[in-house]
């Protein structure tokens, strides 16, 4: 293990399970998409590799660019509910932790950083998260608590593959990921290649199966490495050799020059209206700002960050856990100011694959659990709340080695937001086999 427990990579916790990559589908892969490095590579072009390699291309055209938009950030690792927003009115929870409890707000034996932010009369916020804090004040943001999915294995692969999926559980059903099926069956006869962008360096597997996603590192990377002058020369020509031509190589061509004209017009010169973090979390935030900003015709955007497997020395003021809801907090704070009023049309997902034991452990940290907490920020969203079905911690309440029940589907909330936000009629398609109710979350 590294010494830096903040960076440790959550797939390499030995406890419970050991995660491995998702076999590929060849099924999944796209012609066209293999023919874009391909036709580029041709023409004599430069551009990134990290930009390209990934791109598959929906039917020709563009949709209106001003349509709502799905940001989703995964932690990755199991992030702590309990330490995210603590039940600080629960005898129980202070038993269980008395080194990794967080005072009720107004506990002055506690010093600022250890004390909750009072969310409501039973659940606070964990210090770090402060901006988030600010935005539930002004009626922006809503947290749930004890939700998850129905995975008792408590392993980061099975529980990842579940929620990505878009399931109960880790067991029979589509390989493909929620948000694609959310994307093919809300397909329309026109719309933009840049509808699904995920910034990281793999395609997140609740975009596996896509045939309209992206995967970037940054919207630089998404250009051709010539002077202007060149430039548009190039362009010219490749409009000249691909024109109208039917075949999979011209529609390819032509896709790239749609996305490479689209992604010039996003301005990258002007400062951002917030200063975020530079983090994989705060950096990739910015760049999907950016690409609301640029009204390209962005629908889905997905993000990554690891670490979030506080086995040992998790911290409450200061420490593992605090650092990585610093960072958390920032990016999340930056992203919604600098989007001004775009966050109306704009609803963020901050979600993890389960939560941690109720219990801290002998080396001062959490294992792996069951039910965990998530927000809901941005537009459409009736904010301001802790949404619940809140089963207490007591010994009898508590599942399998003392985790926190599920009570709250995670898929309820994703279901609502799509149906709300995104204009997804037939939730069957996307979660096969859910038929729970809303939670009232999004107006």
């Amino acid at each position: 293990m590294p010494n830096d427990p903040r960076q440790r990579d959550w797939n390499l916790c030995q406890d419970v399970g050991v995660p491995k990559s998702a076999p590929i589908d060849p099924a999944a892969l796209s012609r066209r998409g293999l023919l874009v490095t391909a036709s580029l590579a041709a023409a004599g072009l430069a551009a990134s590799r990290s930009a390209l390699a990934g791109v598959t291309f929906a039917p020709e055209g563009h949709v209106a660019a001003t349509q709502n938009v799905l940001v989703v950030v995964f932690l990755r690792g199991g992030a702590d509910g309990l330490s995210v927003a603590p039940p600080y009115f629960e005898d129980a929870y202070h038993r269980a932790r008395p080194n990794l409890r967080l005072g009720a707000p107004s506990d002055k034996a506690f010093s600022d950083a250890e004390r909750a932010i009072r969310l409501d009369d039973r659940f606070g916020l964990h210090p770090a998260l402060a901006p988030i804090g600010e935005i539930f004040r002004q009626g922006k943001a809503a947290v749930v608590q004890a939700v998850g999915s129905f995975d008792t294995t408590r392993s980061h692969f099975e529980a990842m593959s579940a929620m990505e999926r878009g399931l109960a559980n880790d067991g029979e059903g589509p390989s493909d990921g929620w948000l694609a099926r959310h994307l093919s069956s809300t397909a329309r006869p026109s719309e933009t290649p840049l509808r699904a962008v995920s910034f990281g360096t793999t395609m997140p597997d609740s975009l596996r199966g896509a045939l309209n996603a992206i995967s970037l590192s940054s919207i630089s990377d998404y250009r051709l490495r010539v002077d202007e002058d060149m430039r548009a020369r190039l362009e010219r020509e490749l409009a000249k050799m691909y024109g109208t031509g039917k075949d999979a190589a011209s529609h390819a061509g032509n896709e790239t020059l749609k996305v490479l004209q689209a992604v010039r017009g996003i301005d990258l010169k002007t400062k951002p209206k917030a200063e975020y973090p530079e983090t994989g979390l705060g950096n990739g935030l910015r760049e999907t700002a950016r690409l609301i900003h640029g009204k390209v015709g962005l629908e889905v955007a997905c993000l990554d960050m690891g670490g979030w497997d506080t086995h040992v020395t998790q911290g409450t003021g200061i420490g593992w856990m605090p650092t990585l809801l610093t960072e958390v907090g920032n990016a999340v704070g930056a992203f919604v100011k600098d989007l001004g009023p775009a966050i109306d049309r704009t609803t963020i997902v901050v979600m993890s694959e389960f939560g941690r034991r109720v219990a801290e452990n002998q080396a001062l940290g959490t294992d792996h659990g069951r039910a965990g907490a998530l927000f809901v920020l941005g537009g459409g969203v009736r904010g301001g709340k802790v949404y619940t079905d809140w089963p207490g911690l007591t010994r009898e309440i508590l599942d399998g080695p003392g985790d926190l029940p599920v009570t709250t589907d995670y898929r309820a909330v994703l279901a609502e937001i799509l149906a709300a936000r995104l204009g997804a009629k037939d939730m069957t398609a996307v979660f096969p086999g859910f038929n729970g109710k809303p939670l009232g979350i999004t107006m």
